[in-house]
């Protein structure tokens, strides 16, 4: 139960680095260079509220997992 725990952690991390991406690169740059108001705003709360939490929340996860927080023993 442990290695899946360690593998879902790894699972965590890199699910947060494509989350990372595809907001950034599908959902907020294209977003700020459209030029419409309704876009820009939401890229803004995208780009600045949103990325931040989802990845950091994900990494941290994962990062709990690999490093043994989530055993038993502890």
């Amino acid at each position: 139960m442990e290695n899946i725990k360690k593998l879902l952690g790894i699972f965590w991390i890199i699910t947060a680095l494509i989350v990372g991406y595809f907001n950034v690169m599908i959902m907020g740059i294209p977003k700020l260079q459209s030029g419409k108001q309704e876009d820009l705003v939401f890229a803004i709360i995208n780009l600045a509220i949103l990325t931040p939490i989802v990845v950091g929340g994900l990494i941290t996860f994962g990062y709990y997992s690999l490093s043994g927080e989530y055993n038993k023993e502890k």
